[in-house]
């Protein structure tokens, strides 16, 4: 059991779980993400530089981590094309300045430009929130979460959704062996009813198993609060790497506004 919860600790660590990005305080790594964010959704693209700036903070932050490019990308690919393709219908929708003609197609410069921006921005959004979590365990961003009063309801919610996620796949892994040892193989539509009844099944022994949980929970003393595995420490690094991020950031920020 303690190796178990030692692997579901460690899902999603990448890189060298030994450097400093991982070390430093989840609180220091949560606000410096969320800072990143922020900064470069404010801008407009006729600030370009923030972005850059942003791009070279999250450059370092990954190779600091020793979290290599193929990583960020595999998972970023997951939310990235899926924002990118919404984005490509901006140009043919949003009217202003100059207009391009593409055979059938027209497409305004305001909209190019909506589209690069909603791109860019999602880009450095998507990345940040990748090397948040390679570089963090899950329980320590809820624990950082918790310490910067985000809800505990919805700390609570994520901490049992992650955990007993496993468990979910797990059972539909048996549940799919158990159908195909019964010679399970749909041929055509009607034959995909047993589909329905696995859900309908894994949702009943699901909500069965978290009313025994939670039984268990009581029983052990659970008050509405989740134990602390370890204490978090703010220390001097920790403020250190936080303000080195966001001071840059915010003057660079502020230098662009400004210019433009």
């Amino acid at each position: 059991m303690a190796l178990c919860n030692h692997s579901i600790n460690l899902t999603g660590l990448a890189g060298d779980p030994s450097s400093r990005v991982h070390r430093l305080d989840p609180r220091a790594k949560l606000l410096a993400f969320v800072g990143i964010t922020v900064v470069a959704v404010s801008a407009p693209l006729s600030a370009w530089p923030v972005y850059v700036a942003c791009g070279v903070a999250l450059v370092a932050i990954a190779a600091a981590a020793r979290v290599p490019a193929r990583v960020v990308w595999r998972r970023a690919r997951v939310v990235l094309p899926l924002v990118v393709f919404v984005a490509l219908f901006l140009p043919f929708f949003r009217h202003g300045g100059a207009v391009y003609e593409l055979g059938p197609f027209s497409v305004s410069q305001a909209g190019l430009e909506t589209f690069a921006t909603v791109t860019i921005k999602a880009v450095i959004g998507t990345v940040s929130a990748v090397l948040l979590g390679a570089t963090t365990t899950f329980p320590d961003v809820l624990r950082a979460l918790e310490l910067v009063r985000v809800p505990r309801l919805f700390t609570l919610i994520a901490a049992f959704m992650y955990r007993y996620l496993f468990v979910i796949v797990e059972e539909v892994g048996r549940m799919r062996v158990a159908l195909a040892a019964r010679g399970y193989r749909p041929r055509h539509a009607l034959q995909a009813a047993a589909i329905g009844r696995l859900v309908t099944a894994l949702f009943l022994r699901s909500y069965g198993r978290g009313e025994r949980v939670y039984l268990a929970m009581l029983a052990r003393g659970y008050g509405g609060r989740m134990p602390e595995i370890r204490t978090l420490s703010f220390g001097a690094a920790d403020g250190a790497f936080l303000s080195l991020v966001l001071a840059a950031l915010v003057a660079v920020r502020v230098a662009a506004g400004v210019a433009s």
